[in-house]
């Protein structure tokens, strides 16, 4: 089952680190990239929340706010998508991901769809 690992850190805190102090985190990243190449399917780092931009339609009027969905103290850096054994499985791959250590990474099931287009038991997965 695939599951997407989505890893929240303060990103003004990594602005703040001198190069010197990001080179270990960095080189955990590299290690969990090797650790689990097997399992990952894909992934990436996010750039900084400025960038971002959310879209909402509403009256079938679109509406774009600069910057993320909701102002929080954590943010979305960056995530990996995993395949993994059962959810204790990608809870175990989670808790090696650096920036577990300073934010948070939330663990969530994707959605399998049918050839026909229908989600699959969303429940069952998720239980696996």
């Amino acid at each position: 089952m695939q599951y997407a690992l989505l890893i929240y850190t303060d990103e003004t805190l990594m602005d703040a680190r001198p190069a010197d102090e990001l080179r270990p985190m960095m080189e955990g990243y590299a290690a969990f990239g090797r650790e689990h190449a097997e399992q990952i399917q894909g992934g990436d780092a996010l750039h900084p929340t400025a960038t971002a931009t959310t879209v909402r339609v509403r009256d079938g009027e679109r509406l774009l706010t600069d910057g993320p969905f909701a102002e929080t103290r954590e943010q979305l850096g960056g995530f990996y998508l995993v395949d993994a054994d059962s959810l204790d499985h990608a809870i175990a791959m989670a808790a090696k991901i650096p920036g577990a250590a300073s934010g948070c990474v939330e663990v969530r099931p994707v959605v399998q769809f049918a050839p026909d287009g229908t989600p699959e038991a969303i429940g069952a997965q998720a239980a696996s």
